[in-house]
């Protein structure tokens, strides 16, 4: 298993632009293929990051089909409009 998580801090960082970015990103749950789990948490504590996606693949090559996918590709886009800046741990699990 292959889990990546990315650290998202937004340039809005207002309640409604977290809880609207986060929505964003749990869209992709049952849209691709390659994820075999999705979650989004919001930070609790306000500081360095507002919201982590925790993206878990089968296999390094699902994380690749993943990273191209249609669909990822248009949340990707919205992210980077709304962007400050990020993180990104991957790793076997």
């Amino acid at each position: 298993m292959i889990t990546n998580n990315l650290l998202i801090k937004l340039k809005d960082n207002s309640p409604e632009r977290i809880a609207e970015a986060r929505e964003v990103l749990l869209g992709m749950r049952g849209q691709i293929g390659q994820i075999h789990e999705l979650k989004v948490e919001v930070d609790v504590r306000s500081g360095s990051y507002d919201l982590m996606l925790i993206v878990q693949y089968e296999s390094m090559a699902d994380l690749e089909a993943y990273l191209v996918h249609p669909v990822h590709v248009r949340v990707s886009e919205y992210i980077t409009g709304v962007l400050q800046s990020a993180a990104s741990f991957c790793y076997e699990s």
